[in-house]
């Protein structure tokens, strides 16, 4: 597609190229005039031989009656001069000279880029580009250490999602949404990448951010956007990141922000409104702030589950230290069970955080292991 653009848009500009230089040419090209004084042309036409002339800013150009011969003379640049030749029958045409024909195709041809420009970056901001759809997720609930319960009631939706007409003679709807609420860093844009790829199905992975542009209105268009996306590729997995940021409370103030946030959460609730029962799209949306959320964007019947991603407990944290420090060696006294104890109520990311911290420490004092002097101050730089 992008081949035949450049295509298309370099045969315009050769087409347009070749218009300027005929124009050019043809008045380069063009016979010259005969020269005549001013008080000949003058008896001519008091005599009634021109029947037309051309009168540009500098000179004029006429014929004789019967006579195919061109004549130029000055002009005399006198008000009544285009009266007196009325007034004797004469045919009178302003010619355009060359310089303002020059400017003319140049204001032209300006128009035409402007404008082609700015139909393009429209075009451009307009066309469904943000979100992209991941048909084969190669993450699945085995790369997630961790949320038991929660993968085990997500097996059962998967199963809804795949199977809606098995489900459907039995009264069952899929859920419209799930909202997953947690502290940043614990695994749930990581949760919804392997839920997609447990299930087999597409996914289309945004965050907040992507909502956002300089231009009013068009949030709602990518929302519009993202959900006409997500039917033509169900069954389908639909994850927003950072959620609160587009799905915070409507304030209905009058600056342009809050505007803006109010048509998004609107749009936001007549997508999820707009869903037929079973239609194959699942939203999945991930928030640290729950609370910071438009009550009616989740309510029961848009967001029906709400599931609390907790920070890793004892062992899940004894397997993530398994797993982070797998390529690192650690020294002798260091036992995963002592970390693992020493990292409570941290996050997933924050600890392999520290255990990368840690081995750059260690690289820095030229050692061959990690000890527990690099933890303690890896520990203290990342807290800081």
């Amino acid at each position: 597609m992008k081949k035949k653009n450049k295509k298309r848009m370099l045969a315009v500009i050769s087409i347009l190229l070749a218009a300027f230089c005929i124009i050019i040419a043809i008045f380069l090209l063009k016979e010259k005039p005969l020269k005549i004084k001013y008080s000949e042309f003058y008896d001519m036409v008091e005599q009634g031989e021109i029947e037309f002339v051309e009168i540009s800013e500098e000179a004029v150009t006429f014929q004789k009656k019967e006579d195919d011969i061109v004549y130029i003379t000055d002009n005399p640049q006198k008000e009544d001069f285009r009266e007196f030749l009325l007034l004797h029958d004469v045919e009178v045409e302003t010619e355009i000279s060359i310089s303002n024909l020059l400017y003319i195709v140049t204001d032209i041809l300006f128009t035409i880029v402007f404008f082609g420009l700015l139909i393009f970056l429209v075009c451009k901001l307009f066309k469904n580009r943000t979100f992209r759809v991941v048909k084969h997720v190669d993450t699945s609930f085995h790369d997630v250490i961790g949320m038991e319960g929660l993968k085990k009631e997500f097996y059962q939706i998967m199963d809804v999602m795949k199977n809606p007409e098995k489900y459907k003679r039995q009264g069952i709807r899929m859920p419209k949404g799930i909202l997953l609420e947690g502290a940043p860093g614990n695994g749930k844009t990581l949760f919804a990448r392997a839920a997609a790829g447990e299930s087999k199905v597409s996914f289309i992975p945004t965050k907040a951010t992507d909502f956002e542009s300089m231009f009013m209105a068009v949030g709602p268009m990518k929302v519009k956007q993202l959900f006409h996306l997500a039917r033509k590729h169900t069954p389908c997995i639909v994850f927003i990141d950072e959620f609160d940021g587009i799905g915070s409370r409507r304030s209905y103030g009058h600056t342009a922000m809050e505007t803006e946030n109010t048509r998004i959460v609107t749009a936001l609730l007549n997508e999820l409104d707009g869903f037929a029962v079973n239609e194959g799209v699942l939203v999945l949306a991930a928030t640290n702030n729950r609370k910071a959320l438009d009550e009616a964007l989740i309510r029961p019947g848009r967001f029906d589950r709400k599931y609390i991603v907790p920070y890793p407990d004892f062992n899940d944290r004894i397997a993530l230290l398994t797993m982070y420090s797998k390529d690192k060696k650690l020294a002798k006294d260091i036992e995963l069970k002592e970390l693992a104890r020493l990292f409570e109520k941290y996050s997933c990311a924050k600890i392999e955080v520290i255990l990368n911290q840690a081995a750059l420490l260690a690289e820095r004092r030229k050692s061959e292991e990690i000890g527990q002097v690099e933890i303690m101050m890896a520990l203290a730089e990342v807290n800081e």
